[in-house]
């Protein structure tokens, strides 16, 4: 079972569960069961309840953390409130085993529970006005289990029955909950599905429009609460609704039906202002980031008005925080009011620098948590605020509080360790593994920054074993298995401290399917956890394999764990970047070795070289097909001291001295080749008895980090006084599994090609006018006859997406800028009437498509510009062919305002129809015939000067490169 998005959140989490849960009391006050069914004894139903929304609070807690509390309007407001308590039926015999089940999932055995209930429903197969109660219990008992398909199975179920005897609002009811579960799983689109039958696909909203306004369908749960005047199935309608754009990244939209839902009653105020507190910090969190990213892009009045936006948004948050603990105070709802006074708390601490909220507000807040904590009843609410209290910062690092030890907690140590340990007492009365779980990690972890190795392992281990108890906390394992590991290595055991890394890494591998696919405008969640952690496994295993720790029968599977190791976190930047799935959608199961064995034909006569960043030096890992894997540490032998390591930061810092003087290489008539050799012999000479050229033809760079903004076809070896692309077709790819190593008919091929002459100004940010682009464009309509044209103001995005709509293109050629941010929002393509492609809707218009064979063979952008030393935009370029569904792309690095473009992608495109030659074959060729510029007759008519690497190094292949 792969485990959800939800899950992956408690990385970062500051475990602050959401206000659900308090609507313990306030069923207590308000049981009013449906005259349809008896109901139940009032106890029992009350604690079942109870249970529902202690499931639903574990849950959702876990979508929290220091920057982004994940507050989520739905769980127990759509079922024990809303939805009523787990019922009984009228049937006599039947109705006996449904209480039984009752008792049992009072009890917490859940799987007797399920066993009744199914018992239950075999005598009910004939009666579905029963059998539709059963299932509704049998949906929630799934949950508690984690069996959330048979969860799904079991309210479809329900949903069915309900229609089968008319009652059309207990359908509503069912479809919200079901959409609660399809949230819970990280799908928050088919929740929406239900709960309105139309997305707000926020990349086909113009900036200007903000949400939109959007009746659902007649059949949805929301028109059906409507129709009937169900307040209570409005409002969770509404709110699931809210929260499932959230997930989505769309605040706006998020923030509309929330505020929907404030107006259907103000009965539940309380709990509607802590979800709109919520998403209103969300989107303040985003501005933040697009102010970073406007900065970084030099649009200071953009910046300006993004940091304004934030302001603003962190404001209105603080006040719906105020308001909701106001209003719980005078209802008389401590469990509210605790999650209110953890969100104002935590706000404070996350915007420290800003003052948005200030010190006496925040102390009163913090010593008010402290007092009240005191009097909650034991309870899921009560485990974790005494969590987050122990581990409170005035100021926020933004992160775990798990992944680091903190030196500035509010707490003093005996204060700490008493809120730690009364965790862990409540979460051993209340019998749950889950809290359990967290309970004694969170203690484990204050022993582990103390130095109690004993202690710490202690806890730790106790928090292992509680969250891999029935799978009850698998959503956490990872976390304790990092940290039993980080606790291991100080005690010098490496082995175990290993094994202990790689269990967490394998745990992590089953959620990292849906990282960061919710709210992924704003969160770099995963360099504060799958980072570290995978870099950490990763280094251990380099590390034994340095001092001779491992035979060397051994040593062959330690570097295949290491690639497999590394191939995962490029996989997991790829997929954070993005934000969506789609990236991974031509992932292929099977790992890298597996792949160059099957491959081995294909790739006969390529070598891969995956570059990886670990504690201040990076290594080198040379793949070929049926051969051993090579490392060897990026070394300097003329450096001074005994280690001959290169530091990161000195590698960061040469680097980018390359790249820079590449790009100004222009104002040169001879490049200065220092730097690309000392970075040949850094990189590429230690394995050139491997590489020989007679038996290697191509290279494939799989790189990390900073490695990506850098051409390496432009290294330089000195001793044969050649680049690195004279010798060898060079590739880049950010995983070999998401790579199709497959060789394509290109003899007649359609091409749609688009291209912007003009100046445009785009979110205050100026672009200057492509002189060149007409004779680009020229040159690719004359190898392709059988082409389209969009230029200037024909090229817009619309009629870019009709295009593709009607005819089938192999290949899409773009002469525009094209930038790469540090965000998917601002990278973008630069079009026509000073509008833009967004990489969103140039995702949608490709794999819109109707099959895929007709997909798009190859993308070609020749005027990119990703920023120098920042490695997410390069990131971005790296994946933008994968991300939006093409198997092999041709980009920029930087963008090149000269002919020597068109001069370029002429030669290529030539090659590349040439059926005997690869893709990154026929882009060597054509750069080679650059190089070789001054030794070429006039009647070649080609620049002289277009043997400066500034004109063609720029220029790389990306994806299949066959």
């Amino acid at each position: 079972m792969k485990f959800q998005k939800k899950y992956l959140k408690l990385l970062l989490s500051k475990l602050l569960q959401p206000p659900f849960a308090l609507l313990y009391e306030t069923i207590r006050e308000r049981v009013s069961p449906w005259e349809k069914f008896r109901a139940v004894d009032s106890v029992a139903r009350i604690t079942l309840c109870a249970r529902l929304i202690h499931l639903f609070t574990q849950q959702y807690q876990k979508l929290n953390r220091h920057r982004f509390i994940k507050v989520l309007f739905l769980a127990t407001l759509g079922i024990c409130l809303l939805f009523g308590q787990v019922v009984s039926a009228q049937t006599q015999n039947p109705s006996v085993l449904v209480e039984q089940g009752i008792k049992d999932y009072d009890a917490g055995n859940f799987a007797n529970a399920e066993k009744h209930w199914q018992e239950a429903l075999n005598q009910y197969k004939n009666n579905p006005s029963d059998a539709a109660v059963v299932n509704e219990n049998l949906g929630r008992v799934y949950q508690q289990l984690g069996e959330n398909k048979a969860a799904i199975a079991s309210l479809s179920a329900a949903i069915r029955d309900y229609a089968a005897v008319a009652n059309i609002q207990q359908v509503g009811r069912m479809q919200s909950e079901l959409a609660q579960v399809y949230s819970n799983l990280g799908q928050p689109r088919k929740a929406i599905a239900l709960l309105c039958g139309q997305l707000v696909d926020k990349s086909k909203i113009s900036e200007n429009q903000g949400s939109q306004e959007r009746e659902c369908t007649p059949e949805s749960a929301e028109q059906i609460a409507t129709k009937h005047n169900d307040k209570r199935g409005k409002i969770a309608a509404l709110g699931i609704l809210g929260e499932a754009y959230r997930l989505i990244g769309n605040y706006d939209q998020a923030i509309k039906y929330l505020h929907a839902a404030q107006q259907v009653s103000p009965e539940y105020d309380f709990l509607v202002l802590n979800s709109l507190g919520n998403a209103y910090r969300s989107r303040a969190q985003l501005h933040e980031l697009e102010a970073n990213s406007a900065n970084q892009a030099g649009i200071f009045s953009k910046e300006k008005e993004f940091n304004n936006k934030s302001a603003a948004d962190y404001n209105q948050a603080r006040e719906y925080f105020q308001n909701s603990i106001k209003l719980a105070h005078n209802q008389k709802q401590p469990l509210a009011e605790m999650r209110g006074l953890l969100n104002l708390i935590q706000l404070g601490s996350q915007t420290n620098e800003t003052k948005v909220i200030g010190d006496e507000t925040f102390n009163n807040a913090h010593e008010d948590a402290l007092k009240l904590l005191e009097d909650l009843p034991d309870s899921a609410t009560k485990v974790y605020a005494a969590i987050d209290l122990a581990y409170l910062q005035r100021h926020s690092q933004g992160i775990s509080p798990f992944t680091y030890c903190q030196t500035q907690i509010l707490s003093s140590d005996n204060e700490a360790l008493n809120l730690l340990q009364s965790s862990v007492l409540t979460s051993n009365n209340l019998q749950d593994n889950r809290l359990q779980s967290y309970a004694n990690g969170a203690l484990g972890h204050f022993w582990e920054c103390r130095r109690d190795t004993k202690k710490a392992l202690k806890y730790t281990q106790t928090a292992i074993i509680a969250a891999d108890k029935n799978l009850s906390a698998k959503d956490s394992l990872y976390l304790w298995e990092w940290q039993a590991g980080r606790i291991l290595d100080k005690e010098n055991h490496k082995e175990e401290a290993i094994a202990s890394y790689q269990r967490a890494f394998e745990t992590l591998e089953d959620i990292r399917q849906d990282i960061l696919t919710a709210e992924r405008d704003v969160q770099f969640d995963f360099r504060d956890v799958v980072q570290p952690l995978y870099r950490t496994l990763a280094r251990s295993r380099l590390d034994l394999l340095e001092v001779g720790a491992i035979a060397n029968k051994q040593r062959a599977k330690e570097l295949s764990q290491v690639v497999e190791t590394i191939d995962a976190l490029k996989l997991a930047e790829l997929q954070n970047y993005f934000g969506n799935d789609c990236i991974l959608s031509g992932l292929n199961p099977k790992q890298v070795g597996e792949l160059l064995e099957d491959n081995s034909a294909a790739f006969k006569n390529t070598g891969f070289l995956s570059s990886i960043i670990l504690d201040g030096k990076t290594g080198i890992l040379l793949q070929l097909p049926n051969q051993t894997t090579k490392f060897k540490w990026i070394e300097d032998p003329n450096q001074e001291g005994t280690s001959k390591i290169v530091s990161s930061d000195r590698l960061q810092k040469k680097i980018a001295e390359f790249r820079t003087g590449l790009i100004r290489g222009e104002e040169e008539v001879n490049y200065d080749t220092t730097t690309a050799a000392q970075l040949y012999d850094w990189i590429i000479r230690p394995f050139a008895e491997n590489i020989k050229p007679e038996t290697v033809k191509t290279l494939v760079f799989i790189q990390d980090g900073f490695l990506r903004s850098v051409p390496m076809a432009a290294l330089y070896d000195r001793q044969q006084q050649k680049y690195l692309v004279e010798t060898y077709a060079v590739a880049t790819t950010p995983s070999l599994r998401l790579t199709t190593p497959k060789v394509r008919d290109r003899s007649t091929q359609k091409a749609l090609i688009l291209g912007l002459t003009q100046q445009a100004t785009i979110d205050g940010k100026s672009f200057d006018a492509l002189f060149s682009v007409p004779e680009e464009v020229s040159a690719v309509e004359s190898l392709f006859p059988n082409h389209t044209d969009l230029i200037d103001d024909n090229f817009v995005p619309e009629t870019f997406k009709q295009k593709l709509e009607k005819t089938t293109y192999p290949i899409v050629h773009i002469a525009s800028h094209a930038q790469f941010g540090i965000i998917p929002e601002d990278t973008f393509i630069v079009t026509g009437k000073n509008q833009k492609l967004t990489i969103s809707q140039l995702e949608n218009s490709l794999r819109n498509l109707n099959s895929k064979l007709d997909s798009v063979e190859l993308l070609v952008l020749t005027a990119c510009e990703t920023a120098v030393g920042d490695d997410r935009s390069t990131l971005g370029l790296a994946g933008v062919a994968l991300q939006v569904g093409v198997k092999s792309a041709i980009a920029s690095l930087w963008s090149v305002t000269d002919a020597s473009t068109a001069e370029l992608v002429k030669t290529f495109y030539t090659n590349y129809r040439n059926a005997g030659m690869s893709i990154a074959e026929a882009l060597q060729k054509a750069q080679i015939r650059m190089i070789n510029a001054k030794k070429l007759p006039p009647s070649e008519g080609i620049n002289i000067k277009y043997d400066n690497p500034v004109y063609w190094a720029p220029m790389i292949a990306i994806g299949n490169w066959l």
